[in-house]
């Protein structure tokens, strides 16, 4: 066999990294520009369309089940793809970015699946983007291992049947690559992330039982669910292996994407695996589409937001049962408490909230749920084992007792809570900590014992941006005002720099972060998505 001609790719920008070669091959990076040329038009055509959506919301305030695809919703017939046998019991999965030490520790958590994350728990520096593909493969060929430099502690791979069954998260489709360029170009971050995995892992995959298995993050229509299917198909032609082999399970993350779940099935229905219900994502995409909409849209503190509410439930609850109509798997929301090792009575009362959110999903007829830690993983299992038993999933329950009206999805005046103060200093208090964490190359942070990701920023930002601009009275009597927010900012950058102390905090990136915060949270033009002026900010 000749040698692949040279990519049209380039590297810019980038110090190199250790080992970079085994990842930015020049087969690999052909591949890429191969996706690139082929995909990038119509991704544009669709990020275009995603701003008419967004105009149109804003003029109507209101959203309903598509009339030209009703056909799709009310035949019966059709079905997904039976699941391959790695991802037909889910029923606890684990996320979190691909730093070596959580490659590791999450395939041995216990959990089934896990999440492994380029997308909201990873920043995406160019050393993250490519020692995360580096890591993968060391892990696929067990040529992985990982000593802390501060406790000295070992970590090495469990056995293989023991281990847990990767699902890939790439990037959303707004966000670029800078460092990969084509003719001048930066490539989409989604296609460097999954063409770079898929061509290097995907027989490799199949060799190992498994096979190329993806989340698909931020997606707003079934147009986009196609695009990604039209990818799916072309790249299991190019390297050779059977059109089917790459499963995906979409994140109904977006209230456009709730009114189209069906149809997001069905263009990915040979390669589709399931549906997630996600939480800070979809009420930063309910504010984000609904922000002009007047007060019945106002959100109330995110932590009063929770899946109990009737617009979220409605949510949920149409989401098994499409999933489980058409033979996918429905996979719910995410335990986010990190457990503290100096305080039982705080790892009590969570763990019975855990415990509690797992037994509703498990009763419900979800297949299995997100975790953010492995200490969590027994909890969720044991609500899941007590529905499941030996089966490998409910999707036997059919939920034919749910109705769910269009309305129902945007009432989010049917829920008894408001704004509060507190709930405004504890947006800025989580979106300076998270955006600072965010400028120095961390996606995951643990923040007031709960792990947070990019979704919690937005949702943080964006709950501020909306209580300012619909100029909530809080219970104090306090207006949420620009002033307000201002002053709350800075008491929190003056709380922060007292507990690091002044060397630690000259250090970091509190002020580009406290900026930032009030950047978009202030602005009257509302940014689409909080990472992209982030990125141009961030170093690497």
């Amino acid at each position: 066999m000749s040698a692949p001609a040279p990519s049209p790719l380039a590297v810019v920008d980038a110090e190199p990294l250790p080992r970079q070669e085994e990842v930015l091959t020049e087969a690999a990076l052909a591949f890429v520009a191969e996706l690139h040329r082929r995909f990038t038009p119509r991704r544009d055509e669709l990020l275009a369309r995603r701003a008419e959506r967004r105009a149109e919301i804003a003029r109507t305030s209101t959203l309903d089940f598509l009339p030209e695809t009703a056909a799709i919703r009310a035949d019966d017939s059709w079905k997904v793809a039976p699941a391959p046998a790695a991802l037909n019991d889910r029923r606890v999965e684990i996320t979190g970015p691909t730093d070596r030490k959580m490659t590791i520790n999450a395939l041995n958590s216990g959990a089934r699946v896990w999440l492994a994350d380029f997308e909201d728990a990873s920043a995406p520096t160019w050393e993250n983007v490519v020692l995360g593909q580096l890591n993968l493969i060391d892990a696929y060929t067990r040529n992985i291992d990982f000593t802390d430099p501060r406790s000295g502690k070992s970590y090495a791979l469990k056995p293989a049947d023991e281990l847990a069954t990767v699902v890939m998260r790439p990037r959303g489709w707004h966000l670029e690559e800078r460092h990969l360029t084509f003719e001048g170009r930066p490539v989409p971050g989604a296609l460097v992330d999954f063409g770079l995995y898929f061509f290097h892992n995907a027989q490799r995959l199949i060799d190992l039982g498994k096979g190329p298995y993806f989340y698909l993050p931020k997606t707003e229509s079934h147009l986009e669910a196609r695009l990604w299917n039209e990818i799916f198909v072309f790249a299991q032609e190019y390297v050779g292996i059977p059109r089917g082999t790459v499963r995906a399970t979409v994140l109904i993350e977006t209230i456009t994407a709730a009114y189209e779940m069906e149809e997001i099935l069905y263009e990915l229905r040979e390669h589709a695996a399931g549906l997630n219900a996600g939480r800070w994502d979809y009420l930063f995409s309910i504010v984000k589409n609904f922000r002009d909409g007047g007060a019945k849209f106002v959100l109330p503190d995110r932590n009063a937001v929770t899946m109990t509410a009737p617009f979220m439930r409605a949510y949920t609850e149409l989401l098994v049962r499409t999933c489980h109509k058409r033979g996918a798997h429905a996979i719910g929301g995410m335990a986010a408490f990190i457990p503290s090792r100096k305080d039982a009575e705080v790892n009590k009362v969570a763990f019975e909230k855990v415990k509690a959110d797992k037994d509703r999903e498990a009763g419900d007829g979800f297949d299995g749920s997100w975790v953010a830690h492995p200490d969590l993983v027994p909890i969720a299992m044991a609500s899941f084992d007590a529905v499941l038993g030996e089966k490998p999933n409910q999707k036997d329950r059919l939920r034919e007792d749910v109705s769910v009206a269009a309305g129902d999805l945007i009432a989010i005046d049917s829920l008894d809570a408001k704004p509060t103060y507190d709930g405004l200093r504890n947006a800025v208090q989580v979106g300076i900590r998270y955006i600072e964490a965010w400028l120095r190359g961390l996606g995951a942070v643990a923040i007031f014992n709960l792990m947070e990701d990019a979704a919690t920023a937005e949702i943080s930002r964006s709950q501020i941006w909306q209580w300012i601009n619909a100029g909530v009275v809080f219970e104090n009597g306090e207006t949420a005002t620009p002033e307000l927010a201002r002053k709350v900012a800075a008491e929190e950058l003056a709380a922060i720099r007292a507990e690091t102390g002044e060397e630690a905090f000259a250090a970091g990136k509190w002020q580009q972060a406290h900026d930032l915060l009030l950047h978009v949270s202030l602005d009257a033009d509302y940014a689409d998505f909080l990472t992209l002026p982030a990125y141009e900010r961030l170093v690497g």
